[in-house]
């Protein structure tokens, strides 16, 4: 099968690896839709995060069961998204649907014996069959993979939140995670404030409802904020930066609560200033609860012209060095790739 190796710094070339085996409850996915993430980074700056590797990239992906185990309740045939990451399935976060935060994640090609399967941006991959969710038969592959890292980890945030229509939700870092936050707040009827460097992130936020996006070049965001609301009742940082991880915690009011979502940064919190005194609540979290899985697909089934707006670009396997530079340049919403155009 076909798969993607980064090679060097910005450099990368689509080579062939065996195609994967399964084993135990996993299934055999014929990826149909892989959107990209974070992988542009190990590309421009040879920074692996997550499950990252030079020949192991892709975490989000949906497409056609192509093989499952005998009494597995998927069979080939069923399209489906695949949910992000190899949890043990087992554990208590788990059990309760929390299954981003196991700490006992295995090794999907040691259970499985195989050489690959291991990612999203290759013809074939490996999943638990409890990790993939059902697809409506109307809804293209390439929407519903968007339940993913596009809008994923901003829906479940906002449902441990508890945003609503008469919240005004500050989100920072409007990239491929934090742009689809403008959907899912918008579609709760919350006032959306975004912070954003990249004028054609700020232009597609704008387009999918964003009320305010304000540039911290153009002056203090913090007081640009403030003069607008008063104070946010929810703040989401996608940025990973700690400059703007430190402008949610100022910028949302007494009682208010802030999510961080991206994975680097480095913040100092004041514990009286910021927490005792504001009653403020600080919120680490990564996707969606398993048991949202068809919230979220409803939501995207709600929104399809949203989705085509958040879906700015789409490129076969075989240009993946165009679609990770187009990353890099930050002139993008969410990409798809397409493993076998």
């Amino acid at each position: 099968m076909k798969t993607v190796r980064i090679t060097g710094p910005r450099a990368c070339a689509v080579v062939d690896k065996p195609d994967p085996a399964i084993g135990r409850d996993y299934v055999l996915l014929k990826v149909e839709a892989a959107p990209m993430c974070n992988e542009y980074l190990a590309y421009r700056d040879q920074v692996y995060l997550e499950r990252n590797r030079p020949d192991s990239l892709g975490h989000e992906m949906a497409g056609v069961v192509a093989d499952a185990p005998e009494g597995a309740r998927l069979r080939p045939g069923d399209r489906v998204v695949a949910l992000c990451g190899y949890p043990c399935g087992t554990c208590e976060l788990c059990r309760r649907g929390y299954y981003s935060h196991c700490a006992g994640t295995e090794d999907p090609l040691e259970v499985c014996k195989s050489e690959s399967g291991e990612c999203g941006f290759a013809q074939y991959a490996v999943k638990p069959a409890w990790l993939c969710v059902p697809v409506p038969d109307a809804m293209p592959l390439d929407h519903a993979a968007m339940a993913c890292c596009g809008l994923g980890p901003t829906f479940g945030v906002m449902q441990r939140m508890g945003v609503g229509s008469f919240d005004t939700v500050l989100i920072t870092g409007l990239g491929a995670v934090g742009l689809g936050g403008v959907i899912n707040a918008r579609y709760r009827g919350a006032t959306v404030i975004g912070v954003a460097r990249s004028p054609y992130r700020a232009r597609l936020a704008r387009e999918l409802g964003c009320a305010t996006v304000l540039d911290p070049r153009d002056g203090d965001p913090l007081e640009q904020v403030r003069s607008l609301t008063g104070g946010v009742d929810f703040a989401i940082d996608c940025s990973g930066q700690p400059e703007y991880q430190r402008l949610c915690v100022d910028a949302v009011r007494r009682l208010g609560t802030v999510g961080f979502l991206a994975e680097p940064g480095e913040l100092t919190v004041r514990v009286d200033d910021d927490l005792v005194q504001k009653g403020v609540t600080l919120m680490g979290s990564l996707d969606i609860n398993l048991n949202d899985a068809g919230r979220l697909l409803h939501l995207i089934g709600e929104v399809p012209d949203q989705i085509e707006r958040f879906i700015t670009h789409r490129y076969p396997l075989d240009r993946i060095g165009e679609a990770f530079d187009r990353q890099s340049r930050h002139e993008c919403g969410k990409i798809v790739l397409y493993p076998w155009s």
